[in-house]
């Protein structure tokens, strides 16, 4: 299902300028902030006769002309080029948004007092040429009603009864392979274990995103609790997926789409592109023997692949934790906590009793686990993707939320089975608000599915079947397209050369 990209009705039309106070979040809670208590704002005269005026188009080029980053915030320009290996977020997502209005990246990820008192220091000039329009306004709107209703407030109960099913879950899968008294009930526990590390993950993806405490400091630490459980870095997570939610399926810059020589979900990655991600450019193909035949059959592979999914998973995290070159926050916390999730993982499967038991237990507690990258992939694969030369928003307006809307998709399920999809069945509206608690996104969808309608803008929202069934379709259709390139057969003697190669040892 590749979706149109259609324009808001109101898109053309400029919007009045908000009035009042700035509803910001702050640790959850909904606060007011005037406008005046802003640094660049409590002498007006002095602050706007010291800052030069620019241009969009003049901070668009600024990167290319003298290799800065600067981004636009509302109506300033800020340059981040001193702080991006500072940023808590990783530099990548930065580097996506250099150039371009990030005012939505910006107040989506950030909490009140980073808008209020940190931002300003890096004010360096005024844009003279940003219009709202009446679009813009009103998507911008949904996120003032979402604070009015307090739909940032995570509800404790609901994380108590989340923890009290993951322990239940442990102690079922722990219960099973130590005293359940033959093959049969150890590996019914692998997989209990593996449905485990599913459900797990869902609590780790609200952690990454300070949803739930929205406490830097104390989900940091959660997080490190979680790495002990899960055996992944929450480092390797903000670094990926920071830099997918601001550059969702871009093909040059979201590693979340960038898998070759096992999956292609474009025929536009044929061509070539440069990977800010993986750091490495990569010339128009012309596929190696082995990544021709893996991506010709993907759509046939496609289970496969997530059923073996988490083993890369330990790869990537061992790969970043262990590259000193690379600015990792609380690293040596990380590795302690990977290797206490080994310690214990590994004397629970010492409780097998032979080689081949124990080879099983491993590959049905991976395996089962898999469900969780079917749901992630799910959510993307068969969506729009754009290169920097074909984008889905438009140059002469700021598209944040036609972008997510483009390139994300909703499942569409009963309540009930909201506990299975940990939330990542309201994509859509994670990817607006990814710091609103997973167990207010049905009342969010609400706003946004009227607003959709409102703008005649397109909402993708299936059946998890569906979802599926489109996700093999689109990986078929980019199956074809690659079975039409030429094949280097002369790669096979020298593999150094091949895309395989490349994307095997690709960074990151």
């Amino acid at each position: 299902m590749r979706t149109p990209v259609i324009r808001a009705k109101s898109s053309g039309k400029l919007a009045a300028p908000r009035e009042g106070p700035e509803l910001r979040e702050q640790e959850g809670k909904s606060v007011a902030i005037e406008r005046s208590r802003l640094p660049y704002n409590r002498d007006p005269s002095r602050a706007r006769n010291t800052r030069p005026k620019v241009t969009r188009e003049d901070v668009r080029r600024r990167e290319a002309l003298t290799g800065e980053l600067w981004v636009i915030i509302e109506d300033k320009a800020y340059d981040l080029t001193e702080f991006q290996h500072r940023h808590p977020g990783g530099y990548l997502c930065l580097r996506g948004v250099a150039g371009r209005n990030a005012t939505e990246a910006f107040d989506n990820f950030h909490p009140a007092k980073v808008w209020e008192t940190l931002l300003p220091a890096y004010h360096v000039a005024d844009v003279t040429d940003v219009a709202v329009s009446e679009y813009v306004a009103g998507h911008r709107e949904i996120r003032q009603q979402l604070l009015e209703r307090g739909l940032f407030e995570t509800r404790p109960s609901y994380y108590a009864k989340v923890a009290a099913w993951l322990a239940a879950l442990l102690a079922a899968a722990v219960g099973l392979t130590v005293a359940g008294g033959g093959a049969g009930p150890r590996l019914l526990g692998a997989a209990v274990l593996g449905f485990f590390w599913q459900q797990l993950a869902f609590l780790g993806h609200d952690i990454g995103h300070n949803s739930i405490t929205h406490k830097r400091g104390v989900d940091s630490l959660l997080g490190a609790a979680h790495v002990a459980l899960f055996g992944v870095s929450m480092a390797w997570w903000k670094r990926s997926h920071n830099t997918h939610h601001v550059v969702c399926n871009s093909v040059e810059n979201d590693p979340d789409i960038q898998h070759l020589p096992v999956l292609a979900v474009s025929p536009a990655i044929f061509e070539g592109f440069a990977s800010t991600y993986h750091a490495k450019a990569f010339a128009p193909l012309v596929l190696d023997p082995i990544a021709h035949f893996i991506v010709s059959y993907q759509h046939l592979l496609y289970y496969v692949f997530m059923f073996f999914g988490r083993y890369n998973l330990y790869v990537q995290s061992f790969a970043l934790l262990l590259d000193f070159k690379e600015r990792v926050e609380l690293r040596f916390v990380e590795l302690g906590a990977v290797a206490a999730y080994w310690v214990w993982f590994c004397a629970l499967a010492s409780s097998t009793e032979s080689t081949r038991e124990l080879l099983a237990y491993v590959i049905i507690s991976h395996g089962v686990s898999g469900i969780l990258h079917v749901q992630i992939t799910l959510s993307h694969f068969c969506m729009e993707t754009f290169t920097k030369d074909q984008p889905v928003y438009t140059a002469d307006e700021n598209d944040w939320f036609r972008l997510q809307l483009a390139t994300t998709m909703d499942v569409d399920c009963p309540e009930w089975l909201d506990w299975f999809h940990g939330g990542l069945q309201f994509q859509i509206e994670h990817h607006l608000f990814p710091r609103v608690p997973r167990h207010n996104l049905r009342e969010v969808r609400k706003l946004v599915k009227a607003f959709c309608k409102k703008e005649g803008l397109h909402y993708h929202e299936v059946s998890f079947l569906q979802g599926n069934a489109e996700v093999i379709a689109g990986l078929y259709e980019t199956a074809l397209a690659a079975r039409r390139l030429p094949r280097d057969g002369k790669s096979i003697g020298r593999l150094r050369e091949s895309w395989t190669w490349e994307m095997l040892n690709a960074q990151g």
